[in-house]
């Protein structure tokens, strides 16, 4: 075997252990750096050597691009639904059904029912080759490429795996990262999500695998399939998955007696809170395969499973008002405020009501009595209205037509649910979020200033533009005072600026200038541009102001902006008052271009033309695609009819060659890629 393919067996085995002990395990055994380094090498050979790239390398998680529609793929097995029960009495008939059919004794597994997205893996000789959504249970989306982005979903099985086998289960999100998902959403100014499982849901059906592989779903897996199984029974088969390197449920069950799967219901209905991810029941399952087949199934469940779904904890409590919030980017979001009640072990005062159209589907009214749900949400949520205790003469609650801090008549773009205040330079809190936003750790980073902070120099009128941190002054912020008041005791405290809080701050001020134009562009705070998009336009257009000047098709022209982030971009820059602060930043001595040690040449040689990079160079194949992307290209992962050129190296696959001769598209090699540079560059040198 060749040594370098060597080392990347060496390498992929390497990186797949150490992604199963963090992401299956929960037990890391390198440092997030160790590990980032491990696998930038296995790319880089990768590249050099596509020839040895897999299927299963890990290398494969990164997420491959934009997908422009997902395949539908038939299910071999039917992916059926569960039966679902509420009620203990058919449970009870349930298991009497069982015992009726079967004449041997029954052993139950009990089972956590993750409130996730179903989800069927695939595998050929121990290798993933396909993800496969429920669909309608026949036929499925093929969403392979996001599912290689989950790092608990394993690429390449370890043991004693079949030839072939279908495994099953469910996508889920975290309670942490589903607030990390939505704070985020929130910052940008994009409807959040309700719960987790909506969420994992819209991840998964995302067609830009890298922000699918942004959002950290995870995974349970718990059914295996197939036709010449190691294993007789579902409780070994799940021991069997987690030895292969699946994540399976946390919690099985064997049990003989509904007695004790009651006993096992009753437990987890009390212990779900302290789960970091939603359940939203019990699944009980006959464990036998054999059993199973004698069992069967009907048109739609399995005879031999059934799901008991818990009653999502409510309580009834009376609506005492609603508020209305407004966010850094003008979105109104309406909270209510309810009488204190206890649910699932804390005392609620607020729920959210998310947008006008949940407050119509409600149809509140004054003094009504609501039922409240917390059952896994994070956030309690109104569900239903107590219409018997409603006044008849109460009037209902509308969503209101002005802003309540600015009085500015609110508007609504065409097809959103969001409902907005367009005083972007005069709604305060508007303005505090913007304050808030461009200090943060992944904007300007000034971390000597917080929300305290910022709301002390705000409430003094020290700043009320981004800009205005870059004018404080040493004798402004001296003994500048605070008095907090503690709600609970009623007591008072007072927070004051010493001479160490202002020299930090001043520090901070000034360090943040030699922040990145990515990050500042990031920290202005244009709607619906987050990081990575701040990061692409930075890279596109190179300054501020090719940025300020760009053209809507010259926007959208970037990968990842779309229609509505590109009008944004425009409408932020069309402002006078955004462009006075741009100018004062620039005034300020931040960094609003990249810098000439990163830019290289800069010649539109190629207009943002989509290119594919396929083969073997003489140099790595990240040098070929960065001076493609130096010279105005955009490097894509697939050809297709809006393709350029393909830049081929040497052993390039055929089919590629063939797809884009079809096409009628020119393949460039690399001699001729160099040649084509060098003739544009001494064009513009006679010019």
């Amino acid at each position: 075997m060749d040594p370098i393919q060597v080392k990347i067996e060496e390498l992929k085995e390497v990186i797949n252990q150490h992604n199963h002990n963090y992401y299956v395990l929960d037990n890391p055994t390198i440092s997030d750096y160790d590990f980032d380094q491990l696998l930038l090498e296995l790319i880089r050979l990768e590249q050099e050597n596509p020839q040895y790239q897999t299927a299963d390398s890990p290398s494969q998680r990164v997420g491959g691009g934009i997908t422009q529609q997902f395949e539908t793929w038939t299910h071999q097995y039917p992916m059926l639904s569960l039966g679902n029960t509420y009620s203990k009495e058919e449970l009870y008939e349930f298991d009497q059904r069982i015992h009726k059919l079967l004449t041997e004794p029954v052993e139950y597994v009990c089972e956590l029912k993750y409130d996730g997205v179903a989800i069927n893996l695939i595998y050929k000789d121990g290798v993933l080759v396909k993800g496969v959504t429920r669909g309608d249970g026949v036929v499925g989306d093929d969403v392979t490429v996001n599912v290689k982005t989950i790092r608990s979903i394993p690429l390449k099985l370890r043991g004693d795996y079949p030839q072939d086998c279908e495994v099953r289960g469910e996508i889920i999100l975290t309670h942490k990262q589903f607030a990390l998902l939505n704070d985020e959403r929130e910052e940008l100014g994009y409807p959040t999500f309700a719960n987790p499982r909506n969420a994992a849901s819209g991840s998964l059906k995302l067609l830009d695998s890298n922000e699918v592989a942004r959002r950290g779903l995870d995974s349970r897996l718990y059914l295996l399939l197939g036709e010449q199984l190691p294993v007789t029974n579902h409780a070994d088969a799940i021991h069997k998955l987690k030895e292969w390197g699946f994540k399976t449920p946390e919690v099985t069950e064997k049990v003989s007696t509904i007695d004790e799967v009651f006993a096992f219901i009753e437990y987890w209905d009390k212990e779900r809170e302290k789960l970091p991810f939603d359940i939203d029941g019990v699944v009980i399952k006959v464990n036998s395969f054999a059993q199973q087949t004698a069992l069967g199934t009907t048109s739609k469940f399995p005879r031999w499973a059934i799901s008991y779904k818990f009653k999502a904890e409510r309580a009834l409590t009376p609506l005492l008002s609603v508020d209305f919030q407004i966010g850094r980017t003008g979105a109104v979001t309406p909270v209510a405020n309810l009488a204190p009640v206890p649910i699932s072990g804390t005392i609620v005062k607020r729920a959210t009501l998310h947008n006008a159209d949940m407050m119509d589907a409600l149809d509140l009214h004054d003094g009504d009595y609501v039922y409240v749900e917390k059952g896994g949400e994070i956030i309690p949520k109104i569900v239903a209205v107590e219409l018997e205790k409603r006044n008849p003469t109460s009037k209902k609650i509308q969503f209101i037509t002005r802003c309540p801090e600015c009085n500015t008549p609110l508007v609504q773009n065409p097809g959103e649910t969001q409902i907005y205040c367009p005083n972007e330079l005069g709604c305060p809190p508007q303005i505090k979020g913007r304050l808030e936003h461009f200090i943060s750790k992944k904007a300007m980073n000034l971390d000597s200033l917080g929300e305290g902070k910022v709301e002390m120099l705000f409430s003094n009128q020290l700043v009320h533009s981004i800009a205005d941190f870059y004018d404080l002054q040493y004798d402004q912020l001296i003994g500048l005072e605070k008095v907090i008041t503690d709600e609970e005791s009623q007591t008072e405290r007072v927070i004051s600026f010493q001479d160490k809080t202002v020299q930090n701050i001043l520090n901070s001020v000034e360090q943040s200038k030699q922040v990145p134009f990515e990050r500042v562009l990031f920290a202005l705070g244009i709607r619906y541009v987050g990081e990575v998009t701040a990061r692409k336009l930075a890279e596109a257009f190179l300054s501020i102001d090719q940025l300020a000047n760009a053209t809507f098709d010259e926007l959208t022209q970037v990968s990842d902006v779309g229609e509505k982030v590109a009008q944004s971009v425009i409408d932020y820059f069309n402002q006078p008052q955004n462009l006075e602060t741009v100018l004062r930043l620039q005034k300020a001595g931040l960094q609003f271009e990249i810098q000439d040690e990163d830019r290289g040449v800069q010649i539109d040689l190629f207009q943002q033309g989509s290119i594919v990079v396929s083969g073997v160079f003489s140099v790595p194949r990240d040098e070929i695609k960065k001076l493609i992307e130096q010279y105005g290209g955009k490097i894509v992962s697939s050809i297709s009819k809006s393709t350029l050129y393909v830049v081929a190296g040497e052993k390039m696959g055929p089919e590629k060659e063939k797809r884009a001769n079809s096409l009628g598209i020119q393949i460039l090699s690399e001699e001729d890629l160099y040649k084509m540079i060098e003739e544009e560059k001494r064009k513009l040198e006679n010019e």
